[in-house]
């Protein structure tokens, strides 16, 4: 199962590092990254394949609610197929 995750806020040190050990942490492998700094803000956005973890979409996801409040940063995951049909026009 492909799902899409994104990272937006103030950039600090080891964001990506965070984000990036969580996933692993969890037997989620990473496909595609992308990410941009503008001025001090920090935006990333990811392809994954979750089909790996024992943990399931909704666990996974409080897991990096939780981790982007812890580094000051808002996460969003969602499965591709919903993310695809919301951005279809």
């Amino acid at each position: 199962m492909k799902i899409i995750i994104t990272v937006v806020g103030k950039d600090t040190v080891g964001i990506i590092a965070r984000v990036c050990t969580y996933l692993a942490d969890n037997q989620v492998n990473i496909l595609d990254i992308s990410q941009t700094i503008v001025q001090d803000y920090f935006n990333m956005m990811m392809i994954a394949d979750m089909s790996g973890s024992a943990r399931p979409f909704e666990e996974l996801t409080g897991g990096l609610d939780q981790l982007g409040e812890e580094i000051g940063v808002k996460i969003k995951c969602q499965r591709e197929e919903i993310f695809t049909k919301m951005h279809r026009i």
